[in-house]
């Protein structure tokens, strides 16, 4: 009893076994995460290191430089990128693909711990993380209050120890220090007038801090029988009771820490603000972890928000802004609408053609049986629900019919012959059986290459791959074994009638007349045929696009802008309110913008870590996002022409740069700012730069590119101190001294000599720091008067012991692998990313050779991704079609028939050139898996034509007459699946829903891919299985005890 038999037998047993899986599914559909994308798994570690006051080169030279050297040592190790800014360095490692990231971590946090021996007294810890480009923000927490006496700084103490700890335990998420506002300091504002009246120097009140509030264990104590701890005020309860602290004893009396300075509970030197609406405020960013579900983040982030709120005073407000999850759930929505329409052409399709309502249900109904046990699959091998493993479903609900119409039809040729309808069940099912098996086996091999790739291309590959594998796996037992049943139960006897209606057979014989004359004119025909289809593929396809992923409009975009180097943080923020009514202008008034969230200025160097999460370089740089309101009618690419006009006119020292904001663009970005990075690296930054203004001017002339300009700060105003170290000597005054009182009179003393209080109420430490108010120190001669501590107690003025010129540095070190370099970045516009590439790297060449041997140019950015898909897809379909092609051999047991099945293979390639094309389409990684799913397909439908009129040609020994015979008796199941599957893919190509464009590609693809395939099947196989054929009927068979065999000895003897 074989498999077939075994369900006719055990038809409740079928049933039975089908709501069981229907049932699970609907568990996996309640359990499985949802989100937009699956985990990249992107091997990315970051290492964020603070240093307060370190100048950029000192942050390259004494720690950059250090840990770059020892994270070569890590296995596994691809490259490591380096960014340095005063008061902080971030380092990226990337990994090769595969890389065990656990042990990974464990090697970098050695070699941090071993870096930090060579570094200079006072580093502290860096914070090292996982994150890659998964990990994007879905939306921010924003703080706010109308009380006009309500600090940034109170506001960003509250979210930092607050909320920050309740919203970082959220499972999910990845909690970063609050945006905006200064980390809260007890403040020691020195005046410098009463403090040089004294004859001190900033150093001394440092000092006299330091040794007044020192931090002192407590003991015990045994008195009778108890055991005291035995506290002292060495640290004082109260800020203000600092203002006692002795500094000098002169002979006039002792001069205090209140004669010369005011201490107060505030906040540190304002470095950044955060922005919401133009307005200043605090937020944090709530982002997901790679492997987290957006739906599920946001989900809980909001049920926790009035959780949040009752731990926060009354006059401070947080709310969610700039929620992600309706794009994730928009895009699943439409997917799954476009599938459903797809399942119900599907439908309508089969019903027109088998004209019997009872066939037309059984073929019908295994589309979501099939779905739903892939969704059960797919859930038990770990997978989430996101738009590649939609996409796979909806890729599929096309091909599912195909083998369940081919068993149903060939039941009702079964019938027509009348046959009865349990033996016309059997027997139609069994006879397709073999051809159903290989065609199965054919689509599923076009997925074998995604298994082979690395990186992102492999993580989004293989869960469409497995969604369509599991699918076609489910479509066939059922056909196999529901359809035979249900047929058997709901058929009547006289529906095969439908089969040999007089329509139909007309057709038929209309067909078979035509195909006459195209196998007597095969030779000419089949040379004619392949001729076309490289011309198509090779003409029109040097006009198709590429790019990672398609573009779509979800009403979202971030702005980069920079002012001259070194402006001050206020001027930014002015200008970025300039900006924002620029903006609102622009997209045709305030009321069209929902939200805008910002950033201008640099983050304080206490918290490097929010340097990874979003990067500023400096005071000059900033950042808005912004959200236009659902329904607008605005346009975000036109709208960012609008903005680059109006902006080079209204503001033409300002650069800016449009970055991705939506979670698809910022996770198809793979972490990259814009789509063009230029790397220049050679043996000095000036000569770099010099070749990198070349570069620059030559793709100026590129009409397609936009915001081309060097990323990083190499201009920084300076003013440079130099000590004269002999006058110095001479005065009694050490380099330590001056330095110590510089930094105390320029920044903080908390970057010198740490000093700590913990305020007793909260239990939080926060630093105590000394510092001239930025007021008081804004000119030259207000640096050259600042008093230094010398040997002879007389303080000495800066001026007597240093000159000082005012110039530029550079303001941000990049390197790569120990190298500096000079970024150019630029977008793109009205082209695609392949295009672009390529005009690009003509541009490098026309720019002219590099100054020396030393010097070198890589493409960077989103080019990278794109080149690896590209090699994928490429090697990827050619291993698909060998595969193919090595099945089919071993099934018919012969090359000829093997190649004329995947004869058709050139017109799917034709057809989906010229469908992307003619639609305005890029490949892209939806539209390349749609372009292999076509080919299985055609070759799935070229096995049963090849397989008829290989019978045929056995019997008859005629290969004309037999092409002519397998085409006719083929016509009707080939144009029913066919016109069924690209039914089914119609919703999905029209890309009727609002994120249609992301998945349009996708089914434009499959729909010029079947419908050439399905012209050349009908119309190019017969006459090439006509040439590829001949009147000799043989058998491969070695086996002499074979009657086949061409070796077959009857009685044994030699």
């Amino acid at each position: 009893m074989n498999f077939l038999q075994g369900a006719l037998r055990r038809p409740f047993t079928v049933v039975v076994a089908v709501i069981a899986v229907v049932l699970a599914a609907f568990l996996a559909i309640q359990r499985m995460s949802r989100d937009i994308f699956p985990p990249l798994g992107i091997p990315t570690i970051y290492v964020a290191q603070p240093y307060g006051g370190m100048d950029p080169a000192q942050m390259e030279g004494y720690l950059t430089y250090r840990y770059e050297y020892h994270f070569l040592y890590i296995a596994g190790i691809s490259h490591v990128e380096s960014k340095s800014i005063q008061g902080a360095s971030i380092m990226k490692l990337q990994f090769h693909p595969g890389t065990d990231m656990s042990q990974a971590m464990s090697e970098t946090i050695a070699q941090v711990n071993r870096s930090r021996a060579f570094m200079p007294p006072g580093t502290v810890a860096p914070f090292v993380m996982r994150f890659d480009a998964g990990s994007v923000a879905v939306g921010y927490l924003v703080f706010s209050s109308d009380n006009p006496n309500r600090t940034l700084g109170e506001m960003q103490d509250q979210a930092l120890n607050r909320v920050r700890p309740a919203f970082a335990t959220l499972p999910g998420v990845s909690a970063p220090p609050p945006f905006g506002g200064s980390s809260r300091g007890i403040i020691v504002n020195v005046n410098p007038d009463r403090m040089r009246s004294y004859g001190l120097s900033p150093d001394d009140i440092v000092k006299a801090l330091a040794e007044s509030n020192p931090i002192s264990p407590s003991g015990n104590l045994n008195l009778g029988d108890k055991y005291p701890i035995v506290e002292m005020n060495s640290i004082v309860k109260n800020p203000k009771d600092l203002e006692a602290t002795p500094i000098r004893r002169t002979e006039q009396g002792a001069v205090y820490m209140r004669d010369v300075a005011t201490i107060e509970d505030a906040a540190d030197v304002t470095t950044s603000y955060a922005l919401a609406n133009g307005r200043r405020t605090v937020y944090l960013p709530v982002t997901k972890r790679a492997d987290a579900s957006t739906l599920e983040v946001v989900r809980l982030v909001k049920e926790n928000i009035p959780e949040f709120q009752k731990i926060l005073p009354e006059d401070i407000k947080v709310s969610y802004v700039f929620d992600q999850s309706p794009v994730v759930e928009r895009s699943i929505r439409d997917l799954v609408k476009e599938g459903g329409l797809g399942a119900l052409l599907t439908g309508i399709m089969v019903l027109l053609f088998l004209r019997d309502w009872r066939s037309a249900s059984i073929v019908v109904i295994n589309i979501p049986i099939a779905l739903l046990a892939a969704v059960f699959a797919l859930w038990i091998s770990g997978q989430s629900i996101h738009l590649m493993t939609l996409g796979g479903l909806a890729l599929a609900v096309g091909i599912l019919v195909d083998e369940a119409t081919v068993a149903v039809e060939n039941i009702h040729a079964h019938l027509a012959r009348g046959a009865s309808l349990p033996r016309a069940a059997l027997d139609g099912t069994r006879e397709t059986a073999g051809p159903r098996l290989l065609a199965l086996l054919c689509i599923l091999s076009v997925f074998i290459p995604a298994f082979f790739m690395e990186g992102a291309a492999k993580a989004l590959f293989v869960p469409m791959a497995l969604s369509v594998g599991f699918a076609m796996v489910a479509s066939y037992l059922l056909s196999s074994t529901l359809v035979p049943v249900l047929s058997v139960w709901f058929l009547r006897r006289q529906s095969g009638a439908v089969h040999d209606a007089s329509s139909f057979a007309r057709l038929q014989n209309a067909y078979a007349g035509l195909m006459r004359g195209l196998v007597a004119a095969r030779w000419p025909l089949t040379v004619a045929y392949l001729g076309i289809c490289v011309v198509v593929v090779w003409v029109v396809g040097a006009r198709l696009g590429t790019e990672i992923f398609p573009k779509a409009d979800n009403g979202q975009f971030a702005i980069r802008f920079r002012l001259p180097s070194g402006t001050q943080v206020a001027i930014t923020e002015a200008a970025s309110a300039r900006l924002l009514r620029t903006i609102e202008r622009e997209a045709g008034g305030a009321d069209r913008v929902d939200i805008s969230i910002g950033m201008v200025g640099v983050h304080n160097s206490s918290f490097p870590v929010n340097l990874v999460h979003l990067w500023n370089g400096g005071p000059e740089e900033g950042w808005l996002a912004v959200q236009l309101k659902a329904g607008s009618g605005v346009r975000i690419e036109p709208l960012k022409e609008r903005l680059r006009a109006a902006l080079a006119k209204e503001m033409p020292d300002l650069r800016i740069s449009f970055e991705p904001q939506d979670i698809v663009t910022r996770v198809m970005s793979f972490g990259s700012p814009t789509p063009i990075e230029i790397a220049v690296s050679g043996s000095a930054l000036p000569v770099s730069k010099a070749h990198a203004d070349r570069i620059i001017e030559k793709l100026r002339g590129i009409p397609f590119l936009r915001d081309v300009q060097i990323a990083q700060t190499l201009d920084y105003p300076s003013v440079a101190v130099n000590v004269d170290r002999e006058r110095a000597g001479l005065l009694g005054v050490q380099m330590s001294d001056v330095t110590r009182s510089v930094v105390a009179a320029t920044t903080s003393s908390r970057f010198t000599v740490p000093v700590y209080w913990a305020d007793p109420g909260s239990g939080i430490s926060i630093n105590v720091q000394v510092q001239i108010p930025e007021a008081r120190t804004n000119s030259i001669e207000d640096l050259q008067n600042v008093p230094i501590t010398s040997s002879t107690g007389q303080p000495v003025l800066l001026r007597n012991i240093a000159s000082f010129t005012t110039g530029t540095s550079v303001g941000t070190y990049e390197r790569y692998n120990l190298a500096r370099l000079v970024s150019i970045t630029a977008n793109i516009h009205g082209s695609d990313l392949g295009t672009a590439t390529r005009a690009i790297r003509a541009a490098i060449v026309a720019a002219g050779p590099p100054p020396d041997a030393k010097t070198r140019i890589d493409l960077r950015g989103q080019v990278v991704p794109l080149e690896q898909l590209n090699a994928g897809f490429r090697s990827g379909l050619a291993i698909a079609i060998v595969v193919i092609l090595l099945l089919l051999i071993a099934n018919f047991q012969s090359v000829r028939l093997a190649v004329a099945v995947v004869s058709t293979v050139p017109a799917v390639l034709a057809g989906v050139v010229v469908a992307l094309v003619a639609t305005g389409t890029t490949l892209n990684i939806q539209s390349a898996m749609g372009a292999i799913m076509a080919v299985g397909v055609a070759v799935a439908n070229s096995i049963l034509l090849v397989t008829f009129a290989e019978k045929a040609r056995v019997t008859s020994a005629d290969p004309a007459g037999a092409a002519i015979e397998g085409g006719r008796t083929r016509l009707r199941p080939i144009l029913m699946t066919s016109c069924a599957m690209i039914a089914g893919m119609l919703p999905l190509a029209l890309g009727l829903g609002e994120g249609g464009d992301q998945t349009a590609p996708l089914g434009r693809a499959v729909v010029g891919g079947l419908l050439f395939a399905t012209f050349a099947t009908l119309f190019f196989l017969p006459p090439i299985f006509a040439v590829l054929t001949g009147r000799k009927v043989g058998s491969a068979s070695l086996d002499p005890e074979d009657p086949a065999s061409s070796h077959f000895n009857r009685t044994g003897n030699n």
